[in-house]
Parts: C-alpha cells; structure tokens; sequence
C-alpha cells in the first residue's frame, strides 16, 4: 500500500500498514487511513448494520467480553457493556447522556425525586401556583417529566410531618394516647391562666411531643446508621439510645406585616420546635456518640412540635 501522508509516498506491507502510519505523528485525521478493506463494498458503518449483521461482525469482542465478565463480575456482561458506553461517552465529554443513561441503568429514571423537587420549591421560595408553572413549561419544552407534579411533592411532604410513621413505646408509656393523629387545637389549652393575662385567641396545629420525637429519628435514620458505622458498631443494637434535645420557641413576627395591604391586626405566628443535638448509645460501659448536630442554631434542623397563630 502506498502511504497517502503528502511528502511520504512510501510503499508498505499490508501487515505493517498501521504501524508505519503511527510514526506520522502531525497526522490529524490518520484514523481516516486507518481502516483499509480489501476490496470487495466499502463497509458499512456499525449502527446502520441489521441486528444480526452487527452481531456478525461483533462476534469476536463478545466473545471476549463473555470471557472478561464471567472472570471479573460474575458474568454480568450487561454491566460491562453498560461501563464501556458510559467510559466512552464520559471520554467525549457527554455528560449529560451518560448521566441520563445511569438514572436508568440504577432505575431511577431520568425525572427528580419528589423529595428533592419539595426542597427546591421550599429552598427557592416558590408557590404551588409558580412551581405548577415551572413544571408544566419543562415538561413542555424537553418532553420528559423532569419535576414531579405537586400531588407528589404533597405526598412527600406528609412523609415529614408528626404522625406519619406508627410507632410503639416498649414499655408503654404512662397517661399518653396510643393515637398517633394529629389534629388543629387551641394552642394555649392546659396553660393555667391568670388574672393578669392578655386575653388572647390562638388557633394552633399542635403535635404529640412523642409523635414528633419519631418521626425527627426516622427522619435521621441515615445519619444514625452511618454514625454507628463510623464507630465500627452493628446495624442492630438493643441500645439504650440517649437522645439529648433542645425546645426552642421564636416569635415568627407580625403576620399581618407580611401581607402588605389591609388594616394592621396584632397577629403574631409561633413556632414551639424541637433540635435533636446528639445521640449517644451504650456499649457495655461506654457510651458512644453516633450524631451530633454540627449547626445546631440553624433553622434547617427544627423540629416542629407547635405552630400557632395568636
């Protein structure tokens, strides 16, 4: 074969054709002389091949990859092909597709957990109405559902509220309701009131304190667990568990402020709340800490155990 490099001309074997043409290396676009058939139809490109024709030429590198898999990842020839797409398409910097194709490889999708959709309304101070738009004009515009439709985001939300996940006390405990509901109560009722007192009406969503404590640990399972792994300690242990927490209280300031027009009325909102600090368990004689709260001033760790309107 004649080397097609300009100023070269130089005459090869076949055989040494793909070594000789390395040595040219101010070659660009060397892959295009690269590939040399041997008469007969210029070949055709892999992904316009029928199936069968693509297995045809493909025989050789399957065989090899069956090999690779049944030695490496116990046969999983899938997973390596999965891998050597990914690779490729991370190698030509297409991200995008390659994070796509991983949502769906692990099952997720390629559309945001409802969760994650609560937190970027609630982070970006959106409204039902304005996050219902967003997620019509992206569904819209890319033809995918990326955003969950706030039904979901609803569903999810309940998910973090007192009352949620069933619980039992072992052993019972004494005078509290089994019932783990939660309802829309005058939030001063069983305060003592005095003389002196500013008569004040409050409508108040208040929790059970023990419906709330559960739900805050279930909330944290993850923490918890890694915490435990950190300390070298099993998933199960019979504890005791000591819970240390903080009730906090802050005034939410002059509701009727907020809203701009209409008369001043003297409402104020209340938050009654709760911050797990840290959770210690006994081993043996020791106790280890497994979560301590590192921001624990921060309002993204309260816990609500009443919200009030007084």
């Amino acid at each position: 074969i004649r080397c097609p490099v300009k100023e070269c001309d130089e005459e090869i074997l076949h055989g040494k054709y793909g070594q000789h043409l390395s040595s040219h290396k101010e070659m660009k676009d060397r892959e295009l002389y690269s590939h040399i058939n041997k008469g007969g139809r210029p070949r055709q490109h892999l992904l316009s091949l029928t199936r069968r024709a693509q297995k045809h030429r493909l025989r050789e590198l399957k065989r090899q990859v069956k090999a690779f898999a049944e030695k490496e990842e116990g046969g999983d020839i899938k997973a390596v092909c999965m891998t050597l797409f990914l690779l490729a398409l991370r190698a030509k910097n297409e991200h995008r597709q390659a994070d796509e194709l991983e949502a769906i490889m692990q099952g997720r999708g390629s559309g945001l957990h409802p969760a994650v959709c609560l937190a970027i309304r609630v982070n970006t101070f959106l409204s039902c109405s304005q996050y219902h738009k967003m997620y019509r004009t992206v569904k819209a515009v890319t033809g995918r559902q990326i955003f969950q439709p706030l039904h979901a985001l609803r569903a999810a939300e309940k998910a973090l509220l007192p009352g949620y996940h069933p619980f039992e006390w072992k052993p019972p405990l004494k005078n509290v309701s089994t019932n783990t509901e939660v309802g829309i109560i005058d939030g001063l009722s069983g305060l003592p009131l005095s003389i002196d007192d500013y008569p004040v009406d409050t409508i108040a969503k208040r929790f059970r304190y023990d419906a709330a404590l559960v739900c805050a640990l279930k909330d944290m399972e993850e923490e918890i667990l890694e915490g435990m792994k950190a300390k070298n300690l099993d998933d199960y242990l019979n504890g005791p568990f000591t819970v240390v927490v903080k009730e906090s209280c802050d005034g939410m300031g002059d509701v009727s402020e907020k809203h701009g027009s209409g008369p001043a009325v003297p409402e104020k909102a209340v938050r009654f709340s709760f911050t797990v600090m840290n959770i210690a368990i006994a081993c043996g004689n020791e106790s280890k800490r497994i979560f301590e709260e590192i921001k624990p001033n921060s309002e993204l760790c309260c816990k609500p155990l009443c919200l009030m309107l007084a």
